[in-house]
């Protein structure tokens, strides 16, 4: 049989490019898992310069303005590609345990979570001869189904509800019933205002713990007590603070890459003695309004953002108002004079985390794009079907954007009418 490569101009075509239908399937058929590289005719290997995370020949990385890298219907599709490629996770008897406690902010595993997570997978993957299993402690309600693409190996969901709402007193009795049965090794928690730090504060004071708090970093050490050395931000995060880990860690965001390449069990567990009814001496009142509008940018869930495809901002205004929305802007709408400073979205503005970014007659620039890449889903209204901002959003809308917000504020407050009949 011949050795010489035959080649295929169109498959390799469609290899390149990512906007092709048949794109992964192709890249699957080659046994690549992404558009970065394939092997040419000659055996050597070509490289993608449009793929994402290319490094060009001046060391500068290539920043994917397609959507594949943010979200749309592409990056769906590669998720759940990526996803099937998984290698599945099974461990039966852990040698230890590393309990986790995440957040669950909006009902899901947030960012931080998922970093946290990814913290407690090297922390229980370290010795592979005997490797550990990451149990999660999760809170009440949630709506979340893929705790195991999450790197969790057990599941305690206790949703009982004493737990609803802010009561750490009745959680510090649940998590102190998870250590006296299950003595896990370390306890990790998010060190956030959202309830991780008062909670890990108050397991590290129950377990007798002096926990190490701000952590960012984590590395082997034969000589700590553990086998670990943690790195923590300390002296308002002027300087970094190493120490051997003890039990109970409190992590900021970005302390480990998430898990993307394993899939693991996720396994219901229960505890088998009851958990002790703690007396509580917090009533929660439930949340406070809030305006809107007196919300920092960096912390706004929902954010309506206007570019310079606004025509009537006072119809704009009105729909944020009506939405519930913290309104933001493109820098060209902040240069005309329409929205101030503090309201720019962008890299040369504040980088933003919604859980749902509405993007208003906004193109889609490469600075904006880069301060809307951390947020989960991106809704753009748009004249222009081939903007940089439709390739980027997971729901677009090409039309006018006045007409549509109007048409959005009757159907919101028809809505809203009808419910308060109802009552």
């Amino acid at each position: 049989m011949s050795e010489i490569r035959r080649r295929d101009p169109r498959r390799e075509w469609i290899a390149r490019n990512r906007l092709h239908p048949e794109h992964l399937s192709v890249l699957a058929e080659q046994g690549v898992g992404a558009a970065s590289e394939w092997l040419g005719p000659n055996g050597v290997v070509r490289k993608n310069p449009h793929a994402i995370g290319f490094i060009g020949p001046n060391g500068v990385k290539r920043i994917d303005r397609s959507g594949a890298q943010q979200g749309g219907q592409a990056a769906a599709e590669g998720t759940r590609a990526a996803q099937d490629s998984r290698r599945n996770v099974i461990i039966e008897a852990p040698a230890f345990l590393v309990a986790v406690v995440p957040e669950l902010s909006g009902g899901r595993l947030s960012g931080h979570d998922k970093d946290l997570l990814g913290l407690a997978r090297h922390l229980a993957d370290a010795d592979p001869e005997h490797p550990g299993a990451v149990l999660a402690v999760v809170f009440g309600e949630h709506k979340e189904d893929a705790f195991g693409e999450a790197g969790i190996d057990r599941l305690l969901h206790l949703d009982d509800d004493a737990y609803v709402g802010f009561a750490p007193e009745a959680r510090l009795a649940a998590l102190s019933a998870v250590e006296r049965e299950l003595a896990p090794r370390h306890w990790l928690l998010p060190d956030s205002p959202l309830g991780g730090a008062d909670l890990g504060r108050r397991l590290a004071l129950r377990l007798g713990e002096r926990p190490a708090t701000g952590v960012w970093q984590i590395e082997a050490d034969g000589e700590a007590p553990l086998g670990w050395r943690c790195t923590a931000r300390g002296a308002a995060e002027s300087l970094d603070i190493q120490r051997p880990l003890p039990r109970v860690a409190l992590a900021l965001a970005e302390c480990a890459e998430p898990v993307d390449e394993t899939r693991h069990a996720a396994e219901p567990l229960s505890l088998a003695e009851a958990i002790p009814s703690a007396l509580s001496r917090i009533e929660d009142l439930g949340q406070v309004a809030v305006d809107p509008a007196g919300v920092a940018l960096a912390e706004a869930e929902f954010i309506v953002s206007g570019g310079n495809g606004v025509k009537d901002w006072d119809g704009f205004h009105h729909a944020a108002k009506v939405l519930g929305a913290t309104e933001g802007a493109s820098r060209v709408a902040v240069d005309d004079g329409f929205m101030a400073r503090d309201r720019q979205v962008g890299a040369t503005g504040t980088w933003v985390t919604a859980r749902v970014y509405l993007a208003v007659g906004i193109s889609g620039a490469i600075q904006h794009l880069q301060g809307i890449q951390s947020c989960d889903k991106v809704v753009t209204i748009n004249l222009d079907p081939g903007c940089d901002m439709i390739k980027r959003a997971d729901l677009a809308v090409i039309g006018d954007s006045a007409e549509i917000l109007a048409a959005l504020v009757a159907k919101v407050e028809q809505q809203r009418g009808g419910q308060r009949d109802a009552a």
